[in-house]
């Protein structure tokens, strides 16, 4: 079923009072609204004050204005108080949506609040998402034909084993012939610390995530699309983000699953949702995860968690990250290969500080003339099983492959060092 119809039975619970209450915003408007006219921001301030009053053309129009703001130059340098501008602006506006029955139109309002807006209004957000949400779910388990989505059989992303042989074709040159990642089992806290952690050795963990609920519920596409479906996700579309053609798009989840299901691997237009932290914003799927015990080792912090679904075929280039980094395959396979921080200098990367983190090298088309010594390069490298983990230290340089369709969870921490 469409995310559309859920608006066009919106009212068929009938037990809904269609009034999304924001009591935290209702009592903090005035200071918001003075902090956002003190960064010279009164024709928003005008547009809000109407919004609030009914005015969904000036909900839109605010959106727009604190939109702009958003974009007026580097993420960084954005003053906060526009981030919480344009949450205000995206709850005014789903309150006048979800008060008229539009309940996707409400939703998405919300998770571009949720994806693009300050941390102030966040748990206003989130409460207004998950009363939308479970009204949505209701017109849909209310208007399904066989008595609810619940009730459709599996729809499986992955069902069948991959030959190794036959996707080793499409892997770098060398790949799988040299030194492997070593793969554990039952690998306890003070092995990970002393073998691995301290020495910044690369590693597979096995049989960590066997009591995770996404190990047996994401290889279902009805699942997630009934827990997920109508919800607004980033997206990136194109080989990868080094590419000219490579774009980002704001789609419904449900679109982006058609996509994947529908996918030709050797498409141009191939869909990734990559390094999104889709578990702050649907935190439905984030109760489907546990947080690693290995995360803790070194007494830092979580940094991020961030979610990594596509078909086969995408590929994330050659690259390092600054912390610690925990891969969590839940559906498919990954080919991951990666070389040590003592080898940044050879592997020539970028000179733009916004791509320092990347490497000039294609790994899929090693340009010989260009980096002659890259083949002589030592490396390790592994295919990443569904319920396998892989700890890459900091400054580690890898390049990922999905081999089939791939969900993954990425788990970056820091050490109390840093």
């Amino acid at each position: 079923m469409s995310t559309s119809a859920i608006d066009v039975a919106g009212e068929a619970t009938g037990s809904d009072d269609g009034i999304l209450e924001t009591p935290f915003l209702d009592a903090e408007r005035s200071n918001l609204l003075q902090l956002i006219a003190e960064e010279g921001g009164y024709a928003y301030v005008s547009m809000a004050t109407l919004a609030a009053a009914g005015d969904i053309r000036a909900a839109e129009a605010a959106k727009e204005m604190a939109w702009e703001q958003l974009h007026s130059g580097p993420w960084h340098s954005v003053v906060p108080i526009w981030r919480d501008a344009y949450s205000m602006a995206c709850v005014h506006l789903a309150k006048l949506h979800y008060a008229s029955g539009e309940i996707a139109q409400a939703i998405r309002a919300l998770d571009m609040g949720l994806i693009m807006g300050g941390m102030t209004l966040r748990d206003e957000l989130n409460l207004a998402i998950k009363k939308a949400s479970k009204k949505a779910r209701s017109v849909l388990f209310a208007s399904s034909e066989n008595g609810g989505e619940k009730g459709e059989s599996e729809i499986k992303f992955v069902s069948q084993q991959i030959n190794v042989a036959e996707v080793q074709q499409f892997l770098p040159i060398k790949s799988l012939s040299c030194k492997m990642v070593g793969k554990r089992s039952a690998l306890s806290l003070e092995a990970f610390l002393r073998d691995h952690y301290l020495s910044g050795i690369p590693v597979v963990i096995r049989d960590s995530m066997d009591h995770w609920p996404a190990k047996n519920k994401w290889n279902d596409m009805n699942y997630l699309r009934r827990v997920a479906g109508f919800r607004t996700v980033p997206v990136e579309v194109g080989k990868n983000y080094l590419c000219p053609e490579w774009k980002q798009e704001l789609i419904t989840f449900s679109e982006f699953l058609e996509r994947i299901w529908s996918s030709d691997a050797t498409s141009v237009e191939t869909t990734y949702l990559a390094q999104h932290q889709l578990f702050d914003q649907i935190q439905e799927l984030r109760q489907d995860i546990v947080i690693p015990d290995y995360c803790f080792t070194g007494g830092g912090e979580i940094r991020s968690l961030n979610a990594w679904f596509g078909p086969a075929g995408t590929v994330t280039p050659l690259h390092h990250d600054p912390h610690h980094n925990i891969l969590a395959q839940v559906v498919g396979k990954k080919y991951v290969r990666l070389y040590p921080a003592s080898l940044s200098d050879e592997l020539h990367p970028h000179s733009e500080t916004m791509l320092s983190n990347s490497s000039q090298v294609d790994l899929d088309n090693i340009d010989e003339k260009e980096f002659p010594k890259i083949l002589d390069l030592e490396f390790q490298d592994c295919i990443l099983e569904e319920g396998e983990m892989l700890y890459i230290p900091p400054k580690w340089w890898h390049y990922v492959r999905s081999l089939t369709t791939s969900f993954s969870v990425s788990f970056w921490w820091s050490g109390a060092e840093n």
